[in-house]
């Protein structure tokens, strides 16, 4: 539940949420690669709640992200072997490199950042960035600890959100 971890109540957040938290590239003439779920609730944010902070948000331990560690071709579901290719990207980029998480919390990181670079396929996403209207960002949720990391560019790292972190993010965000 974002709301509980982000303390806001409820209607403060537009919330889409999906298995594996992915986001489709943006195709051609700025029309979805895949189901135009996604790129509609993107659009209708953007567009008509102008929203202007997106928050793509990982999760530790992600059933989607065992899936793709495991291989997608042995997913059973038809629908759900196809959705999980939005992931592939991100596995791509996975090593044995990262002290103290599991390959599937790795992924999962991974799969933030790479998302966001989906996002950033969208025009509307674009306009919004060079206008200075939109900010992007990636955090990543810790179930066994109830943790929430945010990525800083600057430190290529995702930092625990302490009060000193939120306070910078706030400001940032303001």
């Amino acid at each position: 539940m974002p709301n509980t971890f982000a303390s806001t109540d409820p209607g403060d957040l537009f919330v889409i949420r999906n298995v594996g938290n992915l986001i489709p590239k943006c195709g051609s003439g700025g029309h979805s690669s895949a189901d135009e779920s996604e790129a509609a609730a993107i659009e209708f944010a953007i567009l008509n709640l102008k929203v202007s902070d997106i928050v793509v948000c990982g999760h530790s331990d992600c059933g989607a992200m065992h899936a793709l560690v495991h291989g997608r071709s042995r997913v059973q579901a038809p629908n759900l072997r196809a959705w999980l290719r939005h992931g592939e990207q991100a596995l791509n980029k996975l090593t044995d490199t990262a002290a103290g998480l599991s390959r599937v919390n790795q992924l999962s990181r991974f799969n933030v950042l790479q998302q966001l670079e989906h996002l950033r396929s969208y025009p509307v996403v674009q306009e919004r960035l060079a206008a200075n209207q939109l900010k992007l960002h990636a955090w990543w949720f810790q179930l066994s600890t109830a943790n929430v990391y945010a990525y800083e560019e600057a430190e290529e790292k995702f930092v625990l959100i302490d009060e000193v972190q939120a306070e910078r993010i706030l400001a940032r965000m303001s």
